[in-house]
């Protein structure tokens, strides 16, 4: 029975499972994102998120309270510089657990676990360039050669010699029926 239990226990004793959480948060703040089984990914969750909730608020305190839970000082360092400024403004909810299908070996559960402030192609709040339409790009007349042409200039250009290249043909063609014409009168 499951009288009063409150967490999944992973099938591993207390020292081990904290040593393992541990490690586990340590290499998600270093890499952003990290692939383990659903399950620890979903205990990791448990695990981090009150630890980056700390690191909100820069004191010692709260420092030291990440460090007996991380035991990673380069983790808590780069905790409380980076990763705690990017959500700042969020209230909660850092990580994104993403499935990821079965397990070869062991047909296990496999999931990605990533800070949801980091990856800018699920993020929709991520700042894009501004882009304007109101004039339109003069065509370039750069050879398609150049290196530093991007791939735009490089179709411009194409389509320009194909446009040119059907020109002469039209031209040699009018030339050749003219002369057709005045070779047989």
């Amino acid at each position: 029975m499951r009288h009063g239990k409150k967490f999944n226990h992973l099938g591993r004793k207390t020292a081990h499972r904290k040593a393992m959480l541990s490690n586990m948060a340590s290499s998600l703040i270093e890499h952003k994102r990290i692939n383990t089984t659903l399950a620890k990914a979903k205990a990791l969750r448990q695990f981090i998120e009150p630890i980056i909730t700390k690191s909100k608020e820069d004191t010692t305190h709260n420092r030291r309270m990440a460090f007996r839970y991380l035991r990673n000082k380069y983790a808590v360092t780069e905790l409380f510089k980076n990763v705690s400024v990017k959500i700042a403004d969020r209230p909660g909810g850092y990580l994104r657990i993403i499935k990821l299908g079965n397990r070869l070996g062991d047909n296990a559960d496999m999931a990605m676990v990533e800070f949801v402030d980091y990856n800018e192609i699920y993020n929709p709040n991520a700042k894009k360039a501004k882009t304007t339409r109101r004039s339109r790009r003069k065509k370039s007349t750069k050879p398609a050669t150049d290196e530093t042409a991007t791939k735009e200039e490089v179709v411009e250009t194409k389509v320009a010699k194909t446009e040119e290249a059907k020109a002469e043909v039209k031209e040699t063609k009018a030339k050749e029926t003219s002369e057709d014409k005045k070779s047989e009168e």
